[in-house]
């Protein structure tokens, strides 16, 4: 099948098919058993390559796709190594879990959807980890650390769950056809999962501004006294940008100004995940 011709602009498809940047995807996932959800299986070139030690359970939109996919892995098919879900994910991901056991996330995410499935895996409970191809400013974007200029409420999120690195970045030329922007592999180990719809509102806030002081961004919806004691108290600099305070003292914060809701009780954002092992 002709990678070119087959592309549409509907699904943002752009089919990775350098076994280069295949194999260093692979080299990449979790040594373990569990199996692999896979968004976007495309050609179904990374997916043969996850199929020689992972069970495969894979999502695709696109029906011209399926039909081709059926063809080519209809031995794996058969043999229910390969679980070919004909649908957007998103309406199979309509309950808070993805698949009913522990697994693996891998993904070669349409831009346009990107940031909002990686949260959604992000709430998954039984997510264990999350390997996915995005566009380099969205990986920069989940992965940065305090202090950097894309620190932002997207690399907070992610900090809550787990570690989140990029791995390496994958030029255009890797794709068919080839997009207009760098790209990268993202990667999150998961050791919990949100679970507090307050806690992201809370940050939304944060980093409305994320060039003005974070104290005048939450003056939006708390009271400026109110913040200021509680900047003194965890001695945050009332100066301080979005981009420098760390993910731990977010946390701290949101809980003590919910404290007067929950009578006292200290709200957790995250859900540990159980031993994979």
């Amino acid at each position: 099948m002709d990678a070119n011709k087959i592309a549409t602009k509907k699904y943002g498809q752009n089919f990775l098919q350098d076994t280069l940047y295949i194999d260093k995807i692979i080299q990449s996932m979790p040594e373990d058993n569990l199996p692999v959800a896979e968004i976007g299986p495309g050609l179904g070139d990374l997916t043969r390559q996850l199929l020689r030690a992972k069970h495969v359970r894979a999502f695709e939109i696109d029906t011209r796709l399926c039909g081709y996919l059926q063809e080519q892995f209809c031995s794996e098919i058969e043999e229910q190594r390969l679980e070919l879900v004909c649908n957007d994910v998103m309406h199979e991901w309509s309950d808070k879990n993805l698949l009913k056991q522990k697994y693996h996330l891998v993904a070669n995410l349409p831009y346009y959807i990107a940031t909002n499935l990686i949260i959604k895996a992000l709430h998954d409970t039984n997510c264990c980890s999350i390997t996915t191809m995005v566009q380099l400013e969205v990986a920069q974007k989940f992965s940065a650390k305090n202090g950097k200029k894309n620190f932002s409420a997207l690399s907070v999120l992610a900090q809550s769950c787990g570690e989140a690195e990029i791995l390496f970045e994958v030029p255009p030329y890797a794709f068919t056809p080839p997009p207009k922007v760098v790209s990268a592999v993202l990667s999150i180990r998961k050791s919990g999962s949100l679970d507090d719809l307050g806690f992201e509102r809370f940050l939304k806030e944060a980093f409305k501004q994320p060039r003005k002081k974070l104290i005048k961004n939450l003056s939006g919806i708390y009271d400026k006294q109110k913040l200021l004691y509680l900047f003194e108290l965890l001695s945050l600099d009332p100066n301080a940008r979005p981009h420098e305070v760390v993910t731990s003292v977010y946390h701290r914060l949101y809980n003590e100004l919910t404290k007067e809701v929950t009578d006292g009780e200290q709200q957790h954002t995250t859900t540990e995940l159980k031993s994979t092992k």
